[in-house]
């Protein structure tokens, strides 16, 4: 037990660093990410997104079928027909999808391979997508994962074989806005305020933990 908890402590202290050339623990990064949708128009260096989709790679997979597989999208000239497949920011339309100079400079479609599927893909779709963020937090990369994509057209533009299922899409750029977290006061919607910060209701901590038992 004692080892269990001395593993523990390490990895949350482990150092890495952020796109500013700081260093930060895991725990940090955790909490420093957070969806982003507006970007700078400087492009990503590939072995960066390689470095991503290696990160995805090593994420957990049940019964380590690794069904997932990832399209990274950096041409410039398939950027935009790429964007006009996806839906942004719900709670806040139009206000929340990215202008003219504002718009994603990498995006990584998250595939599952129908050969490898299992009724847990979808739960490792999550882990490898939470290693794609964390490891983009590392480069000052913002993120925002995408579940609102028209996937026929998506197929059709990138020549997807049908053999794999379009799960989601990672759009990746270097942060150009900025995203706080507050406390869930009545209301999950996310909203901008005056000066365009992007404020992100979580519920509270002792609302969600329970400790050996459910107290309602």
């Amino acid at each position: 037990m004692l080892v269990s908890v001395m593993k523990t402590s390490i990895l949350l202290e482990l150092k890495i660093y952020n796109g500013g050339g700081d260093i930060m623990t895991v725990k940090e990064a955790i909490r420093a990410r957070r969806t982003i949708r507006k970007y700078k128009q400087e492009r990503i260096p590939l072995e960066v997104l390689k470095e991503l989709v290696d990160g995805a790679r090593l994420a957990p997979s049940a019964a380590n079928r690794q069904p997932l597989e990832y399209l990274i999208v950096e041409d410039p000239f398939l950027l935009e027909p790429v964007f006009s497949t996806l839906g942004w920011a719900g709670y806040i339309k139009p206000h929340g999808t990215p202008k003219e100079g504002e718009k994603p400079t990498a995006y990584i479609v998250v595939l599952i391979n129908r050969e490898l599927d299992s009724a847990w893909a979808k739960h490792d779709v999550g882990a490898a997508v939470q290693n794609i963020l964390l490891g983009a937090q590392e480069y000052g990369i913002g993120c925002c994962w995408i579940g609102s994509v028209d996937r026929d057209r998506l197929r059709e533009i990138l020549q997807i074989p049908e053999k794999y299922i379009i799960d989601c899409v990672v759009a990746l750029g270097y942060a150009a806005e900025k995203s706080v977290v507050e406390d869930e006061q009545g209301s999950i919607k996310y909203y901008k305020d005056e000066n365009g910060v992007l404020h992100v209701p979580k519920r509270r901590l002792e609302d969600i933990m329970h400790v050996n038992r459910i107290h309602s």
